[in-house]
């Protein structure tokens, strides 16, 4: 019975060191930043790697909106689109440490270009949008 016991008591913490081994770390989520088109222009946006800014479109059709990045290492223009279920907002993607010029302009409502920063940076702290 001692040998049964010992060996149960090996399983159970074999089995914890093995559940304990094979737990991949959590990574963070990173909230996008949310801005309204109409408060974009001539500001700076501050993002974290991996992080979107989602530009809200008010009336004007979401997939009317395309961009010119200055640096498209740093950031890359993400299009808006209604697939019938859902509607996404065009935005911006942070892709690497950095700093670069957005202009984003509509094709549908006539207004004028929007042209702001995005700041890039490789962690949280100095985020703040």
């Amino acid at each position: 019975m001692r040998i049964s016991r010992r060996l149960g008591i090996v399983a159970i913490v074999g089995a914890a060191v093995l559940l304990t081994s094979c737990a991949a770390p959590a990574s963070p989520v990173i909230a996008p930043v949310t801005k309204d088109v109409g408060d974009l222009a001539g500001s700076t946006v501050e993002l974290i790697v991996g992080q979107t800014l989602n530009i809200t479109t008010g009336d004007l059709a979401v997939d009317s909106y395309s961009a010119e990045i200055a640096d498209p290492s740093i950031a890359e223009f993400v299009e808006g689109r209604d697939d019938g279920s859902a509607t996404y907002n065009p935005g911006v993607k942070a892709v690497a440490v950095g700093s670069t010029g957005v202009v984003l302009s509509n094709t549908d409502g006539g207004i004028e270009d929007v042209m702001f920063t995005v700041t890039v940076t490789a962690s949280q702290e100095g985020s703040a949008s």
